[in-house]
């Protein structure tokens, strides 16, 4: 089944996203290679692609879990969430309906 992984940031995290944007990206990378990931992003803390320094507010992560418990260990041991960059993280499951 499909999780929705919804995290808000701190204020202020850009810093804290570039340090550990590598390792974040590497395991959404490795869903991917598994063939679990939907889709995956940042939310711009305003309306343009490239917020620049205004940076981020939050992420979506949406993939293929085993169980809601899988899904929020996974989501738990995010880079982001060690190095302070969500303020909190809500899982739930999710149904794709379209496309």
């Amino acid at each position: 089944m499909y999780y929705a992984i919804i995290s808000e940031d701190v204020e202020d995290s850009l810093p804290l996203r570039k340090q550990a944007r590598s390792a974040h990206l590497d395991r959404l990378r490795a869903l991917q290679a598994d063939g679990r990931l939907l889709v995956a992003g940042p939310f711009p803390a305003v309306d343009s692609e490239d917020p620049g320094e205004a940076g981020f507010h939050g992420s979506l992560v949406i993939a293929e879990f085993d169980s809601l418990a899988e899904a929020e260990a996974w989501a738990n041991a995010d880079p982001y969430v060690e190095a302070g960059v969500y303020a909190g993280v809500v899982v739930k499951p999710f149904r794709k309906v379209m496309p």
